[in-house]
């Protein structure tokens, strides 16, 4: 995973595969956008200018007929103004007291790492320096090297557990969890997965007054409002509200992490991620948390495109860090794409794909020798179209279904299109490697 340093903050990046509908292909390939982990950065501020309704007069000089037509209209917008504002008063109203009942549930996270420093001792400076006085002494200390946001999502006794991402705890000799009433408490990494960029990390029950409640992630409909809060650039500002709509749902990002590149399924939001969110929840209106925030695109000229890992995605993640602290994922090796990413020309012409089998499956793009894949009978530029019968179109669906449904040592059916024909392989299932970069 590629470090960025700016001032106390890390990031990293990541790029978009999946784009929210299918561009034009070109034969080099596609734009790759880089997105960046957001740990450390900067603020924007917005200002909104409210246009007052226009004013309306009444005509002296119409008959009584008009003046009574005109004075029921005038009525009637009269009231239908008050009622949209009393609707957005409302509206307003019930965000505020949302935020308020769920904040108590939203933490700060700071991770130290421990940094070497070196001295010289020049001895007795009265003697004149030849350089055999100069003795080094070595020592370390733990340093801030960034911050980040957490939602405790589970309390049981003495314990509390907070979900965050893993780029916001790792590498980290310390952690400290700030909580809603003030308090700094220490925090210990349960279990983390570089591959999904989750993790979590247990604290003290005591000063836990409050617990989110995990929603449903699959409801979610572009154009739908959520809320965002975290700690952007650190304690300072901490618990922010940031407000925006679900821009799109089921996007694929790629990204590199220190086990290999991962492609994660993500929400795609407009409301703002900045650097000290990574962790924090994404949430509806009624205070449900539907996503993890972890990532923006970084670029300039783009502006309000940020991402968030879908809370039905994370739950499963989260159950297996709590109770055996990493993830164990069935493994089929292979480094696979979208289908619908490689050229319609390549498609036809090379994979020999019908028209009727056009962008309808996971194109396989390398097969690890001595995988299960290659002991199956797999080869490169197969295209994988189901697994167990059930289709799959993207590698997202793929990995959910081979990570959801399967698990280690289960032999599975891949249906694979091979020169326009259809095929069925079983593939027995080992599990993954340590620096898996495939599924």
């Amino acid at each position: 995973m590629t470090q960025h340093k700016d001032e106390k903050h890390t990031s990293y990046e990541l790029q978009t595969i999946e784009q929210p509908k299918k561009q034009q292909k070109k034969p080099s390939g596609w734009l790759k956008p880089f997105v960046s982990g957001v740990v450390g950065g900067t603020l924007a501020l917005g200002v909104y200018v409210l246009t007052p309704y226009a004013q309306h007069s009444e005509n002296h000089s119409t008959d009584s007929s008009t003046k009574t037509a005109a004075v029921s209209t005038n009525d009637t917008s009269t009231n239908s103004s008050k009622t949209t504002a009393s609707q957005t008063s409302n509206s307003t109203s019930s965000i505020s007291s949302m935020v308020e009942n769920v904040s108590p549930s939203i933490v700060g996270i700071t991770n130290y790492q421990t940094q070497s420093q070196t001295s010289t001792d020049f001895g007795d400076m009265n003697t004149p320096f030849d350089g055999s006085q100069q003795n080094q002494n070595s020592s370390s200390q733990e340093q801030e090297s960034g911050t980040g946001s957490g939602v405790i999502f589970k309390k049981s006794g003495s314990k509390a557990y907070v979900l965050t991402n893993n780029h916001v705890i790792e590498g980290a000799s310390k952690l400290t969890v700030s909580l809603h009433n003030g308090k700094t408490v220490e925090g210990k990494v349960v279990g983390s997965d570089p591959l999904t960029d989750l993790a979590v990390v247990e604290i003290s029950s005591s000063g836990v007054t409050k617990v989110a409640e995990l929603g449903d992630s699959s409801s979610l409909r572009a154009g739908e409002t959520v809320i965002a809060i975290g700690n952007p650039l650190g304690e300072d500002l901490s618990r922010t509200v940031t407000q925006g709509i679900v821009s799109g749902v089921d996007r694929t990002v790629s990204m590199d992490t220190s086990a290999g590149e991962s492609s994660i399924n993500v929400i795609q939001t407009d409301a703002a991620i900045n650097p000290g969110n990574s962790g924090g929840p994404l949430l509806t209106t009624d205070g449900k948390v539907v996503g993890i925030t972890s990532m923006k695109i970084s670029e300039t000229g783009v502006e309000g495109i940020g991402f968030a890992l879908p809370i039905n995605d994370v739950k499963p993640i989260a159950e297996q860090l709590l109770t055996k602290g990493k993830i164990e994922r069935p493994y089929i090796g292979i480094s696979m794409l979208d289908l619908e990413q490689v050229p319609d020309a390549y498609q036809k012409e090379t994979l020999g794909l019908t028209s009727s089998q056009l962008d309808k499956g996971v194109y396989v793009k390398e097969i690890a020798a001595g995988s299960p894949a290659a002991k199956a009978g797999l080869k490169a530029e197969d295209v994988i179209t189901a697994i167990n019968g059930k289709k799959v179109t993207t590698g997202s669906e793929l990995r959910h279904e081979l990570y959801t449904n399967a698990k280690v040592g289960d032999t599975i059916s891949i249906t694979l299109v091979r020169n326009g024909t259809e095929e069925t392989k079983q593939v027995t299932l080992t599990q993954s490697e340590s620096k898996q970069v495939s599924s």
